[in-house]
């Protein structure tokens, strides 16, 4: 029987209604660390306690997925790739030589472990990685069915989600593999076209024949995004591209640079890209963005206008959702990571969509997170696989995963090889159309479903969708 959290003993939280997400009608500059940035957050500044808090109630998994040991990466998709009404586990590990990276193993394994099918050379690659790897899940043909696509080298290889055959296999450009990005230049209604790249400087997009539309280097002399960010701006039918710290048309063409100032002095490079806000025109439309490197997030509209930022720490990833009832609007988390120029700690950062501090959790290690409705009570909870913590929105940890952990394993240190475990990928994985949590270990995958919510809510598809990103 289903084990569900909002049931567990220990997990004694009011339900509350879910707040509708209401629109941002202002945004309020917050400038630069030592300017106008208050010196502490609105609400909290909580420590987090860690996985051993006695006190804090222990949530069972309703799955743990063993991965397979040969094929299998910390790369990790879910999706029903096979069509039987059910998720499955896509992971995938790639060769990395001198920052060139090309996915060389693909794994597709049911929820009790057994395999699918395999894909690839086991013999070459890791399962450890720092960034984004070329491989999603995407009903790429538009027939219903997920398709398993990734590059590999020199190539842009489709594989039959159930079989893990290869259906087709397009020659890319040299070293185009470091990422996968589906799109809509074309205006078809559908993400048909597809954009590879090399890791900082080169784009292509290519029609879902294979067909070259456009390309880009260095788009405004910036390097390129981790993930380039494809996103309707302006209601026209067709993508854009946030390529790095430039916006590209459906045809490639630059429509705007983000305004230096003095902002994007030295290297860095854009880091994480989320759509706060679609709207019908693009001024109506805003973007929030991390720069690494340039050590600032940036709320921006459509037409590049800056209408927040916060300088001054090293902001890396971005979940947009509703943690706090008595704030409008979403609310976002991003972790904020230590560099030798900034200094700083590991740290999770709630911000208002108006750019208002809100709180912050000082904790161990804060890369990779996400939100969800676990409890059911109409506001996102925030999970933290490397300590296993669940949180509210006063930073409160409310709950612990009970699994094995990165941080059992390595002393509480990411591998040595790279991060390979410790990652977290939402997605409905019962069929029941609530988003559910799926977190990593180097051994296995461990689903956290999430209980009902109360008044109901939208159904989310089975599985983590196309474009995942670690960004």
């Amino acid at each position: 029987m289903r084990s569900r959290i909002g049931a567990r003993a220990g997990w004694h939280l009011a339900p509350l209604i879910a707040a509708t997400l209401t629109t941002v009608t202002a945004l309020i500059p917050v400038t630069a660390k030592g300017a106008d940035m208050p010196t502490k957050p609105t609400f909290f500044d909580i420590k987090d306690p860690g996985s051993a808090a006695a006190t804090i109630p222990r949530l069972q998994p309703w799955k743990r997925v063993p991965l397979d040991p040969e094929y299998s990466g910390a790369w990790t998709l879910t999706g029903d790739v096979d069509g039987d009404g059910q998720a499955e586990i896509v992971s995938a590990r790639n060769v990395n030589t001198g920052d060139v990276h090309y996915t060389s193993t693909v794994v597709a394994q049911r929820l009790d472990g057994s395999v699918l099918w395999r894909w690839g050379n086991p013999a070459i690659g890791r399962r450890g990685l720092h960034h984004d790897v070329a491989c999603q899940l995407h009903d790429w043909d538009g027939d219903g069915r997920l398709e398993v696509i990734l590059c590999t080298d020199g190539f842009l290889v489709e594989l039959d989600g159930a079989t893990g055959r290869e259906r087709r296999r397009l020659a890319i450009p040299p070293e185009a593999t470091d990422c996968l990005v589906f799109a809509d230049l074309s205006g078809r209604g559908r993400a048909t076209d597809v954009l590879v790249k090399t890791r900082y400087t080169q784009i292509w997009a290519l029609n879902e024949a294979g067909r070259e539309l456009w390309t880009i280097t260095t788009p405004a002399g910036y390097p390129t995004a981790h993930q380039p960010i494809p996103v309707d701006v302006d209601g026209d039918g067709r993508d854009e591209v946030m390529a790095g710290y430039a916006l590209l048309g459906a045809d490639g063409a630059i429509r705007w640079a983000l305004p230096d100032g003095g902002r994007f002095q030295g290297g860095g490079h854009l880091d994480c890209g989320r759509v706060l806000r679609r709207g019908a025109k693009a001024a109506e439309t805003v973007l929030l963005l991390t720069c690494c490197g340039h050590n600032r997030l940036l709320a921006v509209d459509g037409n590049g206008g800056v209408l927040w930022e916060i300088a001054g720490h090293h902001f890396e990833s971005i979940d947009i959702g509703k943690l706090r009832a008595d704030r409008p609007g979403p609310q976002l988390l991003v972790d904020v990571v230590p560099t030798a120029t900034v200094g700083d700690q590991n740290e999770l950062w709630i911000i208002g969509a108006d750019g208002e501090w809100l709180g912050r959790i000082p904790a161990e290690y804060t890369r990779f997170h996400t939100l969800a409705d676990l409890n059911g009570d109409g506001l996102d909870e925030i999970i933290l696989p490397h300590s296993r913590g669940v949180f509210d929105g006063n930073g409160r940890r409310i709950g612990t995963l009970d699994m094995e952990s990165q941080a059992d394993l390595y002393g509480g240190r990411p591998y040595a090889e790279g991060e390979i475990g410790n990652l977290v990928v939402r997605g409905d994985m019962n069929g029941d159309g609530i988003p559910d949590v799926t977190l990593t270990t180097p051994q296995a995958a461990y689903v956290f479903t999430a209980s009902p919510v109360v008044g109901g809510g939208p159904r989310a598809p089975l599985g983590c969708g196309v474009n995942y990103t670690l960004y």
